[in-house]
């Protein structure tokens, strides 16, 4: 498929571009982190690759290194206590997400694509079943993520990921990596904390947990 070919040699060349172009700073962050908290600066999480198959996501860590292993972090007690301070910033500008692009260099993701679920968020994979949108590449950023990102409901967010599986194109993936940009800048639709106004049980988005 000439659409897929084209995808993943673009994933390849901005992935290699984005790490010898950020890596001063990659620098940076890196030793925030160590100095702001103990611990790993990066931690990888079991996460839903295409055809369900699991491989493990790349973040700079923003909470603290004992916090409880493999649960959404809207699902906590009390998501701030294990926050930290540089993880804060990092959350708001979606830098903690900078890792990703070596996930986007090894194949595991895409640019472009559904963001991939935690290993047992059974409830928005089986969503996810209803559209087919299990069977394509995983991205760093998505059609939902354009459309809402934290404040979804499990539901939209399934529904939005069928609509780009229905819809896929490279003029598609495009705007949502460029919407992406706009949207990192206004922070529009992040909630710290992964809580937000919805019923806690309803945000389907996972910031993340610590190893």
């Amino acid at each position: 498929m000439v659409y897929a070919t084209i995808k993943r040699s673009v994933d390849i060349i901005l992935s290699l571009l984005g790490l010898i172009l950020l890596s001063p700073l990659f620098l940076i962050l890196i030793l925030a982190i160590k100095l702001d908290s103990q611990g790993p600066v990066l931690f990888k999480q079991k996460r839903v690759g295409i055809h369900k198959s699991h491989f493990y996501i790349l973040k700079f860590r923003t909470m603290l290194a004992d916090t409880p292993k493999d649960v959404a972090t809207h699902l906590l007690a009390n998501p701030d206590q294990y926050i930290t301070r540089m993880g804060k910033f990092l959350r708001k500008t979606s830098l903690d997400e900078l890792p990703q692009i070596i996930n986007i260099l090894k194949g595991e993701m895409s640019i472009v694509g559904p963001r991939p679920a935690l290993w047992n968020q059974y409830d928005l994979i089986a969503e996810r079943d209803k559209y087919g949108a299990n069977d394509v590449p995983v991205g760093l950023t998505g059609w939902a993520q354009i459309n809402g990102r934290d404040e979804l409901p499990i539901e939209v967010k399934a529904r939005l990921d069928g609509e780009y599986v229905e819809r896929r194109s490279l003029l598609l993936d495009v705007r949502c990596f460029f919407c992406t940009i706009g949207c990192v800048f206004s922070k529009d639709g992040v909630v710290e904390g992964g809580t937000g106004s919805l019923n806690r049980n309803e945000k389907s988005e996972v910031r993340d947990v610590t190893i």
